[in-house]
């Protein structure tokens, strides 16, 4: 409810009149007429007048009704002048304006970060509507570049040009839609931190030294950032080389349509803007463990002598075959079995060895028919593998390129 007597002067009989000042030492609110002597005489010269406020006899100790002159900095509150000598004697005690001024330096401090911040931010949001804007405009120029091109293929390339006109558009919109997005958490960022700056411009300004007090506890602490200092833009990789794609796709349609698709779409997708700070290395075991994964084997893909246990987790090399169903993923000649998961980014995980054993990393396309190399972990383009036995380990990525050899394993 509604207190109406808030606001009146403390000293008027009959009809209060609206008070203009409250006295910090008389603990009162006084109207214009009412006032006055404090600004006659000399005797009120020390008092101090603040705005009108309803918390006066909140500055009045409740044990000593003393005026609450004094800050405790070890129990943190306003306190009296016999509250120092009486249950706070031996405490950290200073003047409250002593204490409210050295509130007001961390206010100052605390106001400064937030505009640095703000600037920061605006700086930001200025650099990401320019990147948008690069961002559109080579993607304008590829897919007009393509629908050029295509345009002599219109026969053969039908389908390809849509699915490329598709992609470009996907990428530009999922790059357009990162930045807008990290905008709009750099606005609200920016409102958020202009709102705190009023807040703490608005007690900075407060006159009453307990009053600053009392509220300054009560602030919200400024959240972290959830951004870093800047925003760092790597180099735009243009959608322009994926013209130069497609113009391999006109010279050489038919091994285009078979094998160089994959060129396309890979193209498009790493044209990425936003550069992410980039994760320390790890270097011990603890801290390869935050980025294990549980890794699990696909049956589907088993070579017909290998026998999954443990859940799929374990692969055993058998003598005989085992009763696999057939399957387009089966690796029908050399002993391999891939997971069911699939890896992004960073991945960390154990393997038990027992044995002479290969542990690689594929492309899901890695061929699975035959004998050739395009199907041997290590020996195409595709994959990488790390061969172990007793005597060394070594470490593969085509055919032929031993990249790092380790001799004599730790036991």
């Amino acid at each position: 409810m509604l207190d109406l007597r808030c606001g009146l002067c403390d000293v008027c009989t009959g009809r209060k009149l609206k008070a203009c000042k409250s006295c910090l030492v008389c603990l009162i609110s006084f109207c214009e007429k009412h006032l006055q002597p404090h600004y006659d005489s000399p005797a009120y010269a020390k008092h101090k007048l603040v705005e009108p406020s309803k918390k006066l006899q909140e500055n009045v100790c409740s044990r000593h009704d003393e005026v609450m002159k004094m800050f405790c900095r070890t129990d943190q509150q306003s306190i009296c002048y016999l509250c120092s000598v009486d249950e706070h004697k031996g405490h950290d005690t200073v003047s409250a304006a002593a204490e409210r001024s050295e509130k007001q330096r961390e206010l100052e401090v605390s106001r400064q970060n937030i505009q640095q911040r703000i600037q920061d931010r605006e700086k930001d949001m200025k650099m990401l509507q320019q990147e948008v804007e690069a961002i559109n405009g080579s993607a304008d120029k590829t897919v007009g570049n393509s629908e050029k091109i295509f345009s002599e293929l219109i026969r053969l390339m039908e389908k390809r040009r849509s699915d490329v006109k598709q992609q470009v558009r996907s990428q530009q919109q999922t790059e357009v839609s990162r930045v807008r997005e990290l905008q709009e958490k750099l606005e609200q960022e920016i409102t958020e931190l202009k709102r705190k700056d009023a807040e703490l411009e608005k007690l900075s300004h407060t006159e009453d030294h307990n009053q600053f007090l009392h509220d300054y506890p009560s602030l919200s602490p400024l959240s972290e950032s959830t951004h870093s200092s800047s925003i760092k833009i790597r180099p735009l990789r243009s959608f322009e080389d994926v013209t130069a794609a497609v113009s391999e796709v006109r010279d050489k349609l038919q091994d285009v349509l078979r094998e160089k698709w994959t060129n396309i779409s890979q193209t498009v997708t790493e044209v990425d803007v936003l550069l992410s700070e980039p994760e320390p290395e790890p270097k011990t075991r603890a801290e390869f463990l935050k980025y294990s994964c549980d890794i699990t084997l696909d049956p589907n893909t088993a070579y017909t002598k290998l026998l999954l246990s443990d859940g799929n987790r374990k692969v055993t090399l058998m003598s005989k075959q085992q009763s696999y169903s057939s399957h387009p993923d089966r690796f029908t000649y050399w002993c391999q079995v891939l997971s069911k998961e699939s890896l992004m980014g960073r991945c960390y995980w154990e393997v038990e060895l027992r044995g002479n054993v290969s542990v690689a990393v594929t492309y899901k396309n890695i061929s699975r028919t035959g004998l050739s190399d395009e199907c041997w972990f290590g020996h195409n383009d595709k994959s990488w593998v790390l061969d172990c036995d007793s005597n060394s380990y070594n470490f593969y990525t085509t055919k032929s390129s031993l990249l790092s050899q380790v001799l004599s394993p730790p036991e």
